[in-house]
């Protein structure tokens, strides 16, 4: 590869413009400035359409040379001719672009580095730059943006029904705070079947305290009937678990929260059903509507069987038979004007989180959104996605999610990796690329729905991970059954996650709390839990509220719980934290304000990288809005660190801190002082 013989930079809008994605139709312009001791000529953007992989060349006008200093472009290398080019791209879908142009040395093209997104002269084994083109008046909800997602597992959140539904093979636990059972029975099977209690009427209780967090939207895990305790094994689309409630509570949870501001979402598993329910019935309890043992049942063809009568099921997972996405009667049963996605929609669902996104045809999921946005025009649909959405290719199918027909957004798992990754490894470099490359593929307003989230019910809790300072989400049996946080570990762990807290409210997207997270609950270590699958018991532990027996929920005689309740000697719980203003929680409140109060911070406020991303520490970044900039400082290590920024005419006052931080305004360069363990958003 040839380095330092290009200028070109996708993200500066001097050399393309508009930056990222853009709407079917709008103009383009492309500026590239090319080495003139290669004497370029004939110089060319070519483009790949993904959607039929034709290509297109469009010759770009000479613009002229000039001089740069070697401070621009180190090498000694001064002059430049440059090449311009503006013209629209009308079909909506994904592109990818590079440049070709005629040299002293042949036919030569520039193509992207990698993250980084320099250019070089490089063939085609180099990647291509990106352009994502999506229909006009891309209508995404605006009550999501600026906001804060809040995710509950319920059968782990709060007990607010003193008589509990007892049903046959499910064990209702009285200690609350112990572990889900997550040992293989006599068959070598892991039931799942063991319930704490928590259910929707616990959540209706618990309002006053989620608005007081800030919450925009609260998303519940999987509520319909289920045979499991995490309930991705439907049972029933059309009914809430009896163990959860009923449809009154839920109607009256939707009807509620909105009197607070608050939207309520649902977890939509519609990748596969459970063996136990009355579409599939495979141990008879519905009666023998089900699919396994009746060939002439309505759903049969719902599912993939094979001759000699065994069937296809998710990931191997005998409980969870595959569905057929396919086929037009399951397709009607969850899209049709009847169908499941418009029925809870009209009880009060403010949209839905659609579980596994990736495993659905596009077909699917347009007909799914089309049903939503047709029942409810504002109404969100957001995938569950672990990758570069704008490019994920699944079963062989280009997803295309934000062509302006599908999904609203996404989770956005990118960053989570990123943001842990920095704060375990110090990779401010991976951390900054994630961001833009993110703000470079999808749409704005994608951008702006974005769910954020640092913690899930899939995955170990945020605080446990900085702790451990240990990245990775699959992590060996043994190292998790010895490795625990020591004292000195848990309170660095807290220290760091106030400043990812910090990060998580601040960058482009839309923070996502998991239940627990905003006071620091930690993940529960020393099981090889198969719950669902790996690791994933160890943090859906029960919430833990206040300092009365169990946190609350139960009167059992703590000798006999399955495990202590960590509370920490009381401290670890919403009621402590409550009535200690430098608590996570109260810190974790007042973040949130901040954000709901400053539209630079919320989904109308551009983003900037300011500091070195060469550097690990500080971590500076600007956000802006209408003309009111904020700047946004993080320093995750022990260390007293300074940095020095482009002046950014704000007046450099603190709107809030953990930490010691500082601001200098100079003339031309302002200077930023961060103590160990700080952050801190100036104005």
């Amino acid at each position: 590869m040839i380095k330092r013989e290009i200028i070109f930079d996708s993200r500066n809008e001097y050399y393309k413009s508009p930056v990222g994605a853009t709407v079917s139709g709008q103009e383009i312009s492309y500026r590239i400035k090319i080495n003139a001791s290669l004497d370029p000529h004939d110089v060319d953007l070519v483009v790949l359409y993904d959607a039929n992989k034709s290509f297109g060349y469009y010759r770009m006008n000479f613009g002229g040379e000039e001089e740069l200093p070697e401070s621009q472009m180190p090498g000694g290398v001064k002059t430049y001719r440059t090449f311009e080019l503006t013209m629209p791209i009308w079909d909506r879908g994904l592109y990818f672009y590079w440049f070709e142009f005629s040299t002293v040395f042949g036919r030569l093209q520039a193509r992207r580095s990698g993250p980084d997104n320099k250019p070089v002269i490089a063939g085609p084994e180099q990647a291509p730059w990106q352009q994502t083109v999506y229909k006009r008046d891309y209508l995404v909800p605006e009550w999501i943006k600026g906001g804060t997602f809040y995710h509950i597992f319920v059968d782990r959140f709060c007990r607010g029904k003193e008589e509990r539904v007892r049903m046959a093979g499910k064990i209702l636990r009285d200690d609350w705070g112990g572990l889900p059972e997550y040992r293989p029975d006599e068959n070598g099977i892991v039931q799942n079947n063991d319930f704490f209690g928590g259910d929707l009427r616990g959540v209706i209780n618990k309002l006053p305290y989620i608005e007081s967090l800030g919450v925009s939207c609260i998303y519940l895990s999987p509520i319909f009937e289920a045979y499991s305790n995490h309930k991705y094994d439907t049972a029933d689309y059309f009914k809430i678990d009896p163990m959860f409630g009923t449809l009154e509570d839920f109607r009256e949870l939707c009807s509620e929260a909105k009197k607070r501001g608050m939207a309520v979402i649902l977890d939509g598993v519609f990748s596969h059903t459970g063996s136990d329910s009355r579409y599939f019935d495979k141990l008879g309890h519905y009666g023998g509507i089900g699919a396994y043992k009746n060939p002439d049942s309505i759903y049969r063809s719902w599912y993939y069987f094979r001759p000699d009568e065994t069937y296809e099921s998710w990931w191997g997972i005998d409980t969870l038979p595959r569905i057929n996405k396919f086929n037009e009667d399951y397709i009607n049963f969850i899209c049709g004007r009847d169908g499941v996605a418009r029925y809870w929609i009209r009880q009060g669902a403010s949209g839905w989180r659609l579980d596994v996104a990736d495993e659905l045809p596009n077909y699917f999921i347009d007909r799914l959104c089309e049903a939503v946005k047709e029942e409810k025009l504002n109404a969100i649909v957001i995938g569950e996605v672990w990758d570069d959405a704008s490019t994920k290719i699944s079963y062989d199918e280009r997803k295309n999610y934000f062509q302006g027909n599908r999904l609203d957004s996404v989770m956005n798992y990118p960053l989570k990796v990123a943001l842990i990754d920095y704060f375990c490894t110090g990779n401010a470099e991976k951390l900054a690329h994630a961001v833009e490359t993110i703000c470079e593929n999808y749409p704005k307003d994608v951008v702006d729905c974005l769910m954020n989230n640092i913690g899930s019910h899939d995955t170990m809790r945020i605080l446990t991970v900085l702790g451990t300072k240990h990245p990775a989400e699959d992590l060996p049996k043994d190292y998790m059954a010895v490795n625990r946080l020591t004292p000195e570990g848990l309170a660095e762990a807290r220290r760091l996650l106030m400043r990812a807290c910090v990060l998580h409210a601040t960058l482009p997207g839309v923070p996502c709390i998991y239940y627990g997270d905003e006071i620091g609950m930690k993940y529960t270590t020393g099981l090889s839990s198969k719950e669902g699958s790996g690791r994933r018991a160890g943090s859906r532990t029960p919430m833990q509220w206040s300092h009365s027996l169990n946190a609350g929920f139960s009167s059992c005689d703590p000798s006999k719980l399955y495990l202590p309740v960590d509370t920490e000697g009381g401290s670890l719980t919403v009621e402590a934290q409550d009535n200690d203003t430098n608590s996570l929680l109260n810190f974790t409140k007042r973040l949130l304000l901040l954000r709901h109060n400053q539209p630079a911070l919320g989904n109308d406020g551009d983003w900037q990288m300011l500091s070195a991303i060469n550097r690990p520490y500080p971590f500076i970044y600007m956000r802006e809005a209408n003309g009111k900039r904020l700047v946004v400082a993080i320093n995750p290590s022990a260390k007293k660190v300074k940095a020095t920024i482009p002046c950014q005419q704000i007046n450099g006052n603190l709107l809030i801190k953990t930490g010691d931080a500082s601001y200098h305004k100079g003339k031309k360069e302002d200077k930023i002082t961060l103590h160990g363990f700080s952050a801190a958003v100036f104005e």
